[in-house]
């Protein structure tokens, strides 16, 4: 497509989306409850039709070399697939963020103040390879009464596609306008670049991805941004830890599933047990089939300076042996990209210590980091997990997709 053609499809889609945006706006929850049931229901109907383009993404991503942890976010099964329907359906069992009363207070002069939660407006989403986030992101922009615009990955096209005509299809089926949940039709990545420049219509950008694809929606978008940015998830092993307790966590955060952001990439032991427990949980993860890059450990090579803060999304973890958990705090603040941390210990005080030292979007004690997601934070799904300050923070779910407005209400009240 040329410059041209790809600038009048995405103004088209910007006006679409924000045409139903005020559509939304007012939609009731049964509507949009409605909406979501049906889009499910066609998603597990047509699920062949899915898994048939999901084979052409896979061809392609084994044309374009992608690792088998991009091939495994990639790759969609009967199993994943009712994952995604189960997440349709908690999602649509939610109670309706828009209108709900955050607070409710009156004023000595007769004011009856109330802040509601109001939609965004339209939410722009551009992902990488995992076509699950195109049921994810509709189906929370559309209960928090948000139009989104959807660019998949050219990786995950055909499947991002096949998944989102059930979306419009339930939308369809509940009278909810069609262009409420919108996909962009290219892997033109100049559509990208128009994207994030669509002040006009887009209220909100949502990036989920790796750090190429962050950095560069922060640096070119004009758009507001809520960022999702790297795993760079560690485990401190304290020298209180369980070794039962240490040994299933650590293995399933590193190993269940390298390719997502909740994945353990860097393993803090403390001094006093690295020779026992530590080493074993080294050991461990030696036997299981993951590199281990060693800092005062004996793992399957010696730690770089460049393993430190690196999100490997692979059989791979840094591992380095620290003082205490202050030596732990201080790796993690280095090297961290305040996503998810974790401390496995049976002191309550250390885990205490832990938690209000560091400032990371999750922090969790005596569990897998692979939790690290709206699903199982019961939010249904996620739209992304967003590490910056400012709005929404951690797993961004309906309720992180409404802003608020204040009602005021009075009895022929004036101000002195």
């Amino acid at each position: 497509m040329s410059e041209t053609e790809i600038k009048s499809m995405m103004q088209t889609l910007g006006q679409n989306a924000k045409e139903a945006s005020a559509q939304l706006a007012t939609a009731t929850a049964e509507r949009k409850h409605a909406a979501l049931i049906s889009a499910f229901e066609h998603m597990w109907k047509n699920r062949t039709a899915i898994l048939e383009a999901n084979e052409k993404d896979l061809a392609f991503g084994r044309d374009k070399g992608l690792t088998d942890a991009m091939m495994d976010r990639l790759k969609l099964d009967e199993d994943r697939i009712r994952g995604i329907v189960d997440g349709l359906r908690t999602v649509a069992d939610q109670a309706d963020p828009v209108g709900e009363v955050m607070d409710d207070w009156k004023r000595p002069n007769g004011l009856h103040i109330q802040r509601v939660r109001t939609p965004l407006g339209v939410v722009g989403v551009i992902y990488e390879s995992r076509p699950n986030v195109t049921a994810d992101a509709g189906a929370l922009c559309l209960k928090s009464g948000n139009a989104v615009i959807l660019r998949g990955g050219s990786e995950s096209f055909h499947s991002s596609n096949a998944i989102h005509a059930a979306m419009v299809q339930g939308l369809r089926d509940a009278g909810l306008p069609e262009t409420a949940i919108q996909i962009v039709p290219t892997r033109d990545r100049a559509a990208v670049s128009e994207m994030l420049g669509m002040t006009d219509f887009i209220d909100v950008i949502v990036p989920r991805g790796g750090k190429g694809l962050v950095g560069l929606v922060q640096q070119e978008a004009r758009v507001p941004v809520f960022a999702h940015l790297e795993g760079i998830v560690h485990i401190y092993v304290d020298k209180t830890a369980d070794p039962q307790t240490a040994a299933d966590v650590v293995l399933n955060a590193k190993t269940r599933r390298t390719g997502i952001c909740g994945a353990a990439e860097c393993l803090l032991i403390h001094r006093e047990i690295a020779m026992g427990l530590g080493q074993d949980l080294v050991d461990m993860l030696k036997n299981a089939g993951v590199a281990v890059h060693a800092e005062g450990l004996e793992g399957t090579r010696p730690a770089t300076s460049d393993d430190w803060g690196k999100e490997y999304l692979d059989m791979i973890i840094a591992a380095k042996v620290v003082d205490d958990v202050d030596g732990a705090v201080a790796h993690i603040r280095k090297f961290g990209s305040q996503h998810t941390d974790c401390i496995l210990a049976e002191d309550e005080d250390v885990v205490d210590h832990f938690f209000a030292n560091l400032d990371s979007a999750i922090l969790m004690h005596n569990a897998s980091t692979q939790f690290a997601d709206g699903g199982e934070f019961g939010m249904g799904a996620e739209i992304g997990i967003a590490t910056g300050k400012m709005h929404a923070r951690g797993p961004v779910g309906a309720a992180q997709l409404t802003s608020f407005k204040y009602l005021v209400r009075g009895s022929g009240a004036v101000r002195d």
